[in-house]
């Protein structure tokens, strides 16, 4: 499946758009021919052309001498060119298009998001607690490996149904604001796998209501972490493990394998409109911030107008200090005016993030680009 995804993708992405781009948003530093190389992305090589990447698809210029137009791969020499009143890229093969599709160059480096796409999943709040639950192991085992036997509660699947064993990972939620007319915040918790309940004290926290409000689940992440066939139907009912990530244990969820299991067809360009309170609610293989190639899971998802492939700015919220010139500790000023001396500061341009996969409230994404580190709670504005 991954295969195709360059192939989709860039069958769309070089696509003639009828905008033409000016010279204003060419990179000065622009070369007028550029020869694609392996280990090249199309969001990559855009940017050694535009200021904006994600403009790529207003200067392409498909060639029709190749056998697919619609592709680059490694040698194809790109021409950068002025016609017609505006600018345009063509490109030269140095063969007839036979190569498989999967040279062809990737949209996105696939290596860095093929695990989201692959294995990671976000469902809705219903969803999460009506899933069947792993009950035992064969032969009152701990775990279960590929080959074992498990028995699986509340499962409706008929004999040879195929299945997914997942893991919960994290609950998103959004928490209502403290003061009337403020924002809602979201936040991330980790989840325990035996329960699909929060790691904390109160197994029920975050709690269902609060004195501002109800707290909203924007969804459950799991993990897939193996396969299982139907053996026998029923309550408990028996499934075999086909193959396993890890090994299986009681407590572990069943979910119907996807027929798609993520969209292959999109393509990098700014939103229409940009959600609000669009931040970022967590990301992976860091503590407290992360760069460019890694993937962060943002607090916005289909339900709210998030598509694949729209590109946005990150912005780290710019800190609330006190003015401490004019309004000096000691004075009637400070003394009476204590609001007054607080001033919130700009906010800081952070990088770009591309949305590659969308849930219900909840959508992946992976930064393209970034002057500094990412941080939980920046927010997402149009790319600029």
């Amino acid at each position: 499946m991954l295969k195709k995804l360059p192939a989709l993708f860039a069958g769309l992405l070089l696509t003639v758009a009828a905008a033409a781009v000016s010279e204003a948003e060419l990179r000065t530093d622009h070369p007028d021919t550029y020869t694609v190389k392996r280990g090249d992305t199309l969001w990559d090589i855009s940017a050694r052309f535009l200021k904006k990447p994600w403009l790529w698809p207003e200067i392409w210029q498909a060639n029709p001498q190749v056998e697919n137009p619609h592709l680059i791969y490694p040698g194809d020499v790109l021409n950068l060119s002025y016609l017609n009143g505006r600018y345009r890229l063509s490109g030269t093969g140095p063969r007839v298009r036979s190569s498989p599709l999967d040279e062809a160059i990737q949209p996105i480096p696939l290596k860095d998001i093929e695990h989201f796409l692959k294995n990671m999943r976000v469902v809705d709040e219903k969803t999460f607690k009506g899933l069947p639950h792993v009950l035992a192991i064969e032969e009152n085992k701990l775990r279960g490996t590929s080959g074992n036997l498990i028995y699986v509660r509340n499962s409706d699947g008929k004999a040879g149904d195929r299945f997914v064993v997942v893991r919960p990972t994290n609950l998103y939620y959004s928490l209502p604001p403290k003061e009337k007319g403020g924002a809602p915040t979201t936040h991330v918790r980790e989840v325990d796998p035996l329960h699909g309940q929060s790691k904390v004290l109160w197994v029920h926290s975050p709690m269902e209501h609060t004195f501002s409000g109800d707290v909203k689940v924007l969804g459950y992440e799991v993990q897939v972490i193996g396969n299982a066939q139907v053996t026998r139907e029923g309550s408990p009912s028996s499934m075999l493990v086909t193959y396993s990530d890890m090994e299986v244990r009681p407590g572990d969820l069943i979910m119907p394998v996807e027929d798609k299991p993520y969209d292959s067809q999109y393509l990098p360009h700014p939103p229409e409109e940009v959600p609000s309170d669009f931040k970022v609610l967590a990301f992976t293989d860091a503590v407290n911030a992360i760069g460019p190639r890694q993937v962060v899971a943002l607090s916005r998802g289909a339900a709210d107008g998030v598509e694949n492939g729209e590109t946005y700015s990150i912005y780290t919220p710019g800190e609330t200090i006190n003015d401490d010139y004019a309004y000096t500790e000691g004075t009637a000023k400070h003394l009476f005016h204590p609001k007054d001396a607080k001033v919130t500061l700009p906010e800081e341009y952070i990088g770009h993030v591309m949305i590659f996969r969308t849930f219900d409230r909840v959508s992946y994404g992976l930064v393209m680009d970034g002057l500094r580190p990412v941080h939980r709670q920046d927010v997402l504005r149009a790319p600029d």
